[in-house]
């Protein structure tokens, strides 16, 4: 489950054009464009293309056309359904076992909506429109193996760091086994 709940596209929308109409009041107290990109945090080509804009059209120039592209296929509100049905678990939702994969979700999706996804596209759907992450940290957290790792850095480690030893005869030929 995420920790942090991603700002919504509409929202994002919102915070570029603040910083947009919040440019337009610096250029109007004339300020210059270095200034306005250093005080908003910006490039200074963005700022650039912003000015241009202003001196068009004015103010309006700078303001949200509002969402490109298409409407999503999935509604919010049915994109909502399907992160409680996700966080009951792959068993509640009849899978086997309890992991989730894009395919399982796919399935999942398309019995609650109706509509079809390929899991590729289900994946960008998690991750941008609900702000899921590969593996959630509390789950990495439980299946860590302290022991195991003790080991590894104990041991393992430092035989490959130290490499083969110098003492063995090495290959003539890579594609060769050492003569004995």
């Amino acid at each position: 489950m995420p920790t942090r709940r991603r700002p919504s596209p509409a929202e994002e929308r919102a915070a570029r054009e603040a910083r947009r109409l919040q440019a337009a009041e610096l250029f109007a107290q004339g300020r210059m464009q270095a200034e306005v990109a250093r005080e908003l945090g910006v490039s200074r080509q963005a700022v650039s293309r912003w000015h241009a804009h202003y001196e068009q059209g004015g103010i309006d120039a700078l303001r949200s056309r509002g969402p490109s592209g298409p409407d999503p296929k999935v509604s919010d509100v049915q994109l909502a359904h399907i992160e409680q049905v996700l966080l009951q678990g792959a068993k509640a939702a009849g899978f086997d076992t309890d992991l989730w994969t894009l395919e399982r979700v796919a399935v999942v999706t398309t019995q609650l909506t109706g509509v079809r996804h390929h899991p590729g596209h289900v994946w960008s759907i998690l991750h941008h429109r609900l702000g899921w992450t590969v593996q959630r940290p509390e789950r990495r957290a439980i299946e860590r193996d302290e022991q195991a790792i003790q080991h590894w850095v104990a041991h393992e480690w430092p035989r490959i760091k130290r490499g083969q030893p110098q003492n063995r005869p090495g290959l003539s030929s890579s594609t060769n086994r050492p003569s004995r």
